[in-house]
């Protein structure tokens, strides 16, 4: 297959769905030769903050001059966004000879009885490929959905994160909280170390899973912690610290903004040093050195028209629009803002408008790019701010907004990963 055919291939699987567990993905992995047990893994989940815990961490052991993968999802605008090798995106090429691969063992699959992989799985077994080829030292891979009967969840890792645990994607773990954090804690391997940002009843889920697989847990604020000292040439200033580890005061800037990046960065300097213990090449100054350049799409961006100042942020949950909210107030507490915002209709809108928008706020509501997408006439009915409107069509929402907008307004795109990913494209048109 080439690139096209690779696509075209893609959206015939996306018709199956998702099917969560692991029967599946164990086949195809055991038909390409388990490439995922062919080097070192450290396993990402969490309601909130895994693709950046996951990019910092990448980032982190590229640069001690490990050769690193780093497997995410969705993505904003091309599949070849998920896989990665020291930050550098897998080629449509390698992209479509690899599926190649995979769908050979897929069709396989059928041929011996079996269900045909879903999508999700396909492209979990390619990066899985794809790393392998690459040889890696380690790849960090960051759960789908969930944790337990995620796909990814094949892997023995040599490390677990879990950033936070909140009530999302109830339906598919469990239906309340505790269900979900059962399925965070999914990925909780036997003797395998975890490290954790959770808080309240999922903490102790957790902690219960660890004690039985005979985990060691390391937990933010307990066993580490991060703090904010300032803001300084665009970058947060912050300092880790672990009595367990004997780090009194690691001092690090941090490129990526916001509030949550504070935690976030304190759970992936958390990893590194316990890395550190077994790989001699992850310094204080390659730390420093990977936070400082961190870039993570979509999360709190810093974009620009002309004079215009934009923040792009993938906040599509309760607690990201709470997070995004913050950091707003925290860098832009007196500025004008005028927000495009589209939100799925399963999400809890009634709780995300009022903690997103202020009464003094504009906003243009628009539709993203699913069959899920809440129409952005709900939002303007339910949004109580100074002026809201709303218009179907992504790129008119963006051109009215630039309209709304004056020099002194802060634009914020927001919500749904379906709609921020082409807004962003977008908008690198006009930047140039």
């Amino acid at each position: 297959m080439n690139y096209q055919e690779s696509l075209e291939y893609l959206e015939e699987l996306n018709t199956f769905g998702v099917k969560l567990g692991l029967s599946r993905i164990e086949r195809l992995a055991e038909l390409l030769g388990h490439p995922e047990r062919k080097y070192d893994t450290i396993h990402i989940t969490g309601t909130n903050g895994k693709g950046s815990v996951s990019c910092m961490t990448a980032g982190i052991l590229t640069a001690s001059g490990l050769r690193t993968g780093l497997y995410t999802s969705p993505h904003l605008f091309s599949y070849t966004e998920r896989c990665k090798v020291d930050g550098k995106e897998i080629s449509e090429e390698e992209f479509a000879s690899c599926l190649t691969r995979v769908r050979e063992a897929a069709e396989k699959m059928v041929l011996e009885g079996e269900e045909t992989p879903t999508q999700f799985e396909v492209l979990t077994a390619l990066a899985f490929l794809w790393f392998a080829e690459q040889k890696v030292n380690y790849a960090v891979i960051e759960v789908g959905l969930g944790g337990l009967l995620d796909s990814t969840n094949i892997i023995t890792p040599v490390l677990s994160v879990i950033t936070n645990v909140t009530l999302e994607h109830a339906d598919r773990c469990g239906g309340t909280l505790e269900g979900v954090a059962q399925h965070k804690a999914g990925i909780i391997k036997e003797g395998v170390p975890v490290i954790t940002g959770a808080e309240g009843i999922p903490l102790q889920i957790i902690e219960k899973v660890s004690e039985e697989k005979d985990a060691e847990l390391m937990v933010l604020g307990r066993d580490f912690a991060g703090s904010f000292e300032r803001f300084s040439d665009g970058c947060q200033e912050l300092v880790f610290s672990s009595g367990k580890f004997e780090v009194r005061s690691l001092h690090y800037a941090l490129s990526l903004l916001g509030d949550y990046q504070i935690a976030n960065s304190a759970l992936a300097v958390m990893a590194a040093v316990w890395l550190s213990q077994k790989e001699k090449a992850i310094t204080p100054m390659a730390l420093q050195t990977a936070l400082k350049k961190a870039v993570w799409p979509g999360r709190f961006e810093d974009m620009s028209i002309g004079k215009q100042h934009i923040r792009v942020d993938g906040a599509h949950n309760p607690a990201g629009i709470k997070a995004l909210r913050a950091s707003l107030d925290r860098y832009y507490p007196d500025m004008p803002r005028v927000f495009l915002l589209g939100i799925l209709a399963d999400k809890a809108i009634d709780e995300m408008l009022p903690a997103l928008l202020r009464k003094e706020d504009v906003l243009v509501a628009t539709l993203p790019d699913s069959p899920r997408a809440a129409e952005p006439e709900l939002l303007v009915e339910k949004a109580d701010v100074r002026h809201a409107e709303a218009e179907q069509d992504n790129e008119k929402a963006l051109n009215r907004v630039l309209e709304l907008a004056d020099e002194d307004s802060l634009i914020v795109c927001a919500g749904s990963l379906y709609l921020i990913g082409g807004l962003r494209q977008m908008l690198l048109q006009k930047e140039h």
